[in-house]
């Protein structure tokens, strides 16, 4: 009965009232006291009186969503014929990779956020495919800068993914004419509204059987451009894998 509770992402309440944002729905009042009772406990904790020492904000209560039920999916194995690893610091990305029959991989310094390994990751994913034939990478910390309307930061982490992961990974596979490399965003989270929307995301790909288009940079203007366009994720995924493009 809990998956019938609706909860609010907190980026989507943004500037609203929260009392109008709390869970709604039957046993919702359990997780309601818990947030409640939250505020009292973080008041007291030493994490919260590090950060007010550093001049940072505390945290002042947890806010509980993200509920869901486990999907039904085919293995990577079955849908694609390919063994294959997952790298993320994201609960979520990591339970996916999981469903799927993928090895999740755990990097030191993973975090998450403005600060994760990226460099490590990378590695990882490198010594991943001499035993796998598909890595899945996933950063979370261009999202996070975005839902903090931070442009610093998310130009910083661009730079680090730029440099770091698809840097390291391409320095190491670019005479392999086997590779293939894809990179994009799941979703846009724009610094002005600080929430996930819904309009397409660029992509780009390198490796066998690719073309080369006509574009100067890596940009949603440029991809505008492009005559190649997916309505779904996994047609993506599909052509990725098993076409020429």
């Amino acid at each position: 009965e809990i998956a019938k509770i609706t909860c609010m992402p907190p980026h989507d309440i943004i500037g609203q009232n929260i009392e109008e944002n709390l869970p709604k729905g039957k046993h919702s009042s359990f997780l309601i006291d818990l947030m409640e009772r939250s505020c009292e406990l973080l008041k007291k904790h030493e994490i919260n009186q590090v950060r007010v020492d550093l001049g940072e904000n505390p945290a002042n209560m947890i806010w509980l969503w993200g509920q869901g039920r486990k999907p039904q999916l085919p293995s990577f194995k079955e849908k694609f014929g390919l063994t294959g690893s997952v790298i993320s610091a994201v609960d979520l990305i990591k339970g996916l990779g999981k469903i799927l029959g993928l090895d999740v991989i755990n990097v030191l310094g993973a975090t998450g956020y403005y600060d994760t390994n990226y460099l490590g990751k990378a590695e990882a994913a490198v010594n991943a495919l001499k035993n796998k034939e598909f890595v899945f990478v996933h950063v979370e910390a261009t999202d996070e800068a975005g839902h903090n309307g931070d442009l610093r930061a998310k130009l910083s982490a661009i730079e680090k993914f730029d440099q770091l992961i698809v840097g390291t990974i391409l320095n190491r596979f670019k005479k392999d004419p086997a590779v293939r490399i894809l990179v994009l965003p799941d979703h846009a989270t724009p610094i002005t509204k600080r929430t996930h929307t819904n309009e397409p995301v660029c992509f780009t790909m390198y490796g066998n059987n690719i073309s080369c288009g006509e574009f100067s940079c890596f940009s949603e203007e440029e991809a505008k451009k492009s005559k190649i366009y997916f309505d779904k994720g996994y047609e993506l995924l599909n052509a990725f894998i098993n076409s020429n493009l």
